[in-house]
């Protein structure tokens, strides 16, 4: 929903400017918009290494048009945690084995495709019961290693609206550089009659108006909009978290299941009958 947000903020911004008697030729200053965009842009690729540059765009482009987990994905991932861990318990490690080693061609995996389309999460999942299965290790070690990959996470994905951030806060700047280049230009031109240093310096405001409207009305939202996302798929992973614990702490699966959905938040948390009627839909496929 991000990008109806900025078509909101372009139709009332200039559609208010129109009505109260503007002329939209005027903001068509396209010196202007190479002076902001291509210092920002440059600025952007001095700052940042090529991986957080690439994270910073498919990041700011899932803000705009991306959105988090919804009930009924996480009523997915509940029921693929209770099939997984069922088939642990009745058919022991070696049947879960089979699954967790290639996801992409388990039976299983095919039946839940918002989460196989998650390829963190399949990772998050998989990696960490191959290496319960393969390792004597305690809840607090597990617990140590998931928030160890969280935080890893969150971590580089947090750089990346960092470096959003920072253009941002440059845009009103670099909006008065293009402003104090267009007074120069104006300097040069008084001899010429009021109508040319009047568009000289409207020319010239259109930088300062450029640059702030670039920053509140866009890019910070949308670094906003990247952190929330952000922590929308952080708490993703605090139900898979919560479950693999309970299980490696020995409790059933659908015990498991109940440690992970009181995790959800309220608003996007399935109820116990829905996730109850999804666990016996589990055991019929199992």
């Amino acid at each position: 929903m991000g990008f109806v947000g900025g078509i909101v903020v372009l139709v009332c911004v200039f559609g208010g400017f129109v009505l109260h008697g503007g002329n939209m030729r005027v903001i068509n200053q396209p010196t202007e918009f190479l002076i902001i965009g291509g210092a920002a842009i440059g600025g952007f690729i001095t700052a940042n290494p090529i991986p957080i540059m690439k994270l910073t765009v498919q990041k700011a482009i899932h803000a705009l048009i991306g959105k988090g987990p919804s009930k009924a994905e996480y009523l997915e991932l509940l029921q693929l945690l209770f099939q997984l861990f069922q088939i642990f318990r009745k058919d022991g490690p070696q049947a879960v084995e089979r699954h967790i080693e290639e996801p992409e061609k388990s039976e299983i995996f095919k039946q839940y495709p918002s989460f196989l389309k998650n390829h963190h999460a399949v990772d998050f999942l998989c990696d960490t019961m191959k290496i319960t299965l393969s390792a004597d290790l305690s809840q607090y070690d597990v617990d140590d290693l998931l928030t160890g990959d969280i935080k890893a996470a969150h971590t580089e994905e947090h750089m990346a609206s960092h470096a959003l951030g920072q253009i941002g806060e440059a845009l009103p700047g670099l909006g008065i550089v293009a402003a104090v280049l267009g007074v120069v230009i104006t300097m040069g031109i008084l001899d010429q009659g009021t109508e040319a240093i009047g568009g000289a310096v409207a020319s010239a405001l259109v930088g300062t108006f450029l640059g702030v409207l670039a920053c509140y009305g866009f890019v910070n939202p949308i670094t906003s909009k990247m952190n929330n996302d952000i922590e929308q798929e952080g708490r993703y992973l605090e139900v898979i978290k919560a479950a693999l614990i309970a299980l490696q702490r020995g409790s059933p699966p659908l015990v498991c299941v109940e440690f992970a959905r009181r995790t959800i938040l309220p608003n996007e948390r399935p109820t116990f009958s829905e996730v109850d009627a999804a666990a016996k839909g589990a055991k019929k496929a199992a």
